[in-house]
């Protein structure tokens, strides 16, 4: 079953899916056992959300041994949720394609904010369409930088008003990039690799999940 839900902003995310876990377990549906721990449901999940990012949906996929309705795997869920997690969604997917942790290619941020003390010359959309279309990454220690070419990961942006962007990002040979080490580029802040790293009074909110097909169009999930 794929399943989606969203998570309150207050939510730790890397306690997120833990939470999600123990609401399969309390449901007592008849879940397939997990590799690593014959105990635990088996899941799998969509990317994680990072530091400081917001959510209006998450995906995970839950293997039941039983051939159950959608509905009654939602009322079980949303019995058994936890306060930081809403059961929006469920859904029966063939067990033979692939889970949501392989099916994500790219996700869509809206990115929104007053972007004027930094002075920005041209939008976001101009900045990534120019040559200088890279971010500077230094290591936590500063002794190391790496330049990453921006324009890889960037299947599309738009700006539907002025102080807001919808940016969708594409993983590139498995590897991925922050929505904020973006956005800081363009503003010209210095960008520190880690988990906690934000633009201050931006706020970055994942709308959606893409999947990618054999033309290399995306699709949401």
């Amino acid at each position: 079953m794929r399943i989606e839900f969203t998570v309150s902003a207050a939510a730790d995310n890397k306690r997120i899916f833990s939470a999600l876990r123990s609401a399969v377990l309390k449901s007592g549906l008849a879940f397939e056992p997990a590799k690593i721990n014959k105990n635990w449901p088996r899941l799998a999940y969509g990317p994680v959300l990072g530091y400081g990012q917001e959510s209006l949906g998450e995906f995970a996929d839950i293997y039941l041994l039983q051939n159950i309705p959608p509905q009654e795997v939602y009322q079980a869920l949303a019995r058994a949720a936890g306060p930081n997690i809403v059961i929006k969604r469920v859904e029966r997917v063939p067990y033979a394609l692939p889970s949501v942790a392989n099916l994500a290619q790219a996700a869509r941020y809206i990115v929104e904010g007053d972007f004027s003390p930094w002075a920005p010359k041209q939008t976001l959309t101009e900045f990534l369409n120019g040559k200088k279309a890279f971010a500077v990454l230094t290591a936590p220690n500063a002794t190391m930088t790496q330049e990453v070419q921006l324009n890889p990961y960037i299947a599309a942006c738009e700006q539907p008003e002025e102080n807001k962007y919808f940016l969708t990002l594409q993983t590139v040979y498995e590897k991925t990039i922050k929505p904020q080490y973006v956005v800081a580029a363009w503003l010209g802040i210095p960008i520190t690799q880690g988990e906690e790293f934000t633009v201050p009074g931006v706020r970055f909110i994942r709308e959606g999940l893409f999947w990618r097909d054999s033309q290399g169009g995306l699709h949401r999930i």
